[in-house]
């Protein structure tokens, strides 16, 4: 700076701050060796405050506002500076001015999943992310934590700050509500502010910040979201969580009830269609009844008495595959396949196949199914009437 702009700024001096960018958290204003006129205009903008600050410390602030700088209204900086009975310009003090705007353009997410602790799925990793709004609350914190003696401060530079406390508070929220995966993603909106004040107690006193706002959408491993789409929570077992669910027997009847409705809706053919569909109705009966027995006895408080190992299956004899549309349906043993030929769902031109035949053969050929489609042999024919007897003379 030359010698006359020099003595031209002593003579006219306004302090303000010209920013459209709404990301810029706080800006120190430059001077010329931090020199301040007696009578000089600050100005200070709707969202803004201006803050004086003097050997490192915070002296005197100002709301949106013009004010005429004399040691009236610098009370503080005065005291500081050692003023009795006024000041004479040049003065030198730091001025920063604070943005009290919201700044609503940051994002954060968990780096790392987070295990959760969950009633059907045992263990379960998760992640979260989302938007948050924050603005500076108190400024002295924020001058002392954040500022220290940069010129200025934009919210990227808080943003992996802010990325980090929100992380470890929803980590620390979700232990804290003890939910399982399915309540936690339920629940969102609910639980955001619950995060908003895991996050605010932990950026408030520490940095002079708050967070207004705070959104989260957690997300569940995709084995989980297919496990719940499916309606079948132990389904999970065969993704990856065998370790961490405990019934086997859910999944095979989950499975097995899966693999029944489908091929009884196979369109390729009605015949084992109808015999499939008889089959898993009679299965699901049995385990209705087994399910409705284990429910109405009675509790005893005696010990429970080992049950008495079943006897063995009797032997089913030859067992047949049959063509159903294109795909192999069965194995039926002799008596279904009597029972298909008596209701016409295997025809003699079906096509079977068993162990020990070399392909696929029609049934009318098989031996072993020939006398299901026999027709009986013809009734004997009636006993011809005697011829009447003549009339007696």
């Amino acid at each position: 700076m030359g010698l006359m702009d020099k003595l031209r700024g002593e003579l006219v001096d306004i302090i303000e701050w010209m920013d459209d960018s709404r990301t810029t958290l706080a800006w120190r204003f430059p001077r010329y060796q931090n020199e301040i006129k007696n009578g000089a205009r600050l100005i200070v903008r709707e969202g803004q405050m201006a803050a004086f600050v003097y050997g490192g410390k915070l002296a005197d602030t100002f709301q949106p506002g013009n004010y005429e700088l004399k040691s009236e209204n610098l009370p503080i900086l005065s005291t500081l500076q050692g003023w009795k009975y006024g000041f004479n310009s040049p003065f030198r003090s730091e001025v920063y001015f604070i943005n009290t705007r919201p700044v609503t353009s940051l994002r954060w997410g968990t780096p790392t999943p987070v295990t959760v602790r969950d009633p059907d799925f045992k263990l379960v990793q998760v992640r979260a992310n989302g938007m948050c709004v924050v603005r500076i609350k108190d400024v002295e914190i924020f001058l002392r934590e954040v500022i220290g003696t940069d010129s200025a401060v934009e919210a990227d530079e808080i943003a992996e700050l802010l990325r980090q406390v929100i992380s470890l508070a929803f980590s620390d929220m979700v232990l804290a509500t003890g939910l399982g995966v399915i309540d936690l993603q339920g629940r969102q909106v609910e639980l955001s502010s619950k995060l908003r004040e895991f996050v605010s107690e932990r950026i408030d006193d520490e940095y002079g910040l708050e967070v207004p706002e705070i959104t989260m959408n957690i997300s569940l491993p995709d084995e989980i979201t297919q496990a719940i789409t499916r309606g079948v929570a132990r389904g999970v077992e065969e993704s990856g969580y065998l370790d961490n669910v405990g019934s086997m027997d859910r999944l095979q009847q989950a499975k097995a009830a899966e693999a029944m409705v489908v091929a009884a809706g196979n369109p390729g053919g009605s015949a084992m269609g109808d015999m499939m569909q008889m089959g898993m109705g009679v299965a699901m009966a049995g385990q209705m009844a087994q399910t409705m027995g284990n429910v109405m006895a009675p509790k005893s408080s005696a010990a429970p008495v080992a049950p008495a190992a079943p006897p063995p299956l009797p032997s089913q004899g030859q067992m047949f595959h049959v063509d159903a549309g294109g795909q192999p349906g069965g194995p039926f043993n002799l008596a279904q396949m009597q029972s298909g030929v008596q209701g016409g769902q295997v025809l003699p031109t079906t096509l079977v196949w068993s162990t020990g035949m070399a392909g696929w053969s029609e049934a009318q050929t098989v031996p072993a199914l020939q006398p299901f489609f026999a027709a009986p042999p013809p009734l004997p024919p009636a006993a011809q009437a005697p011829p009447p007897m003549p009339p007696s003379a």
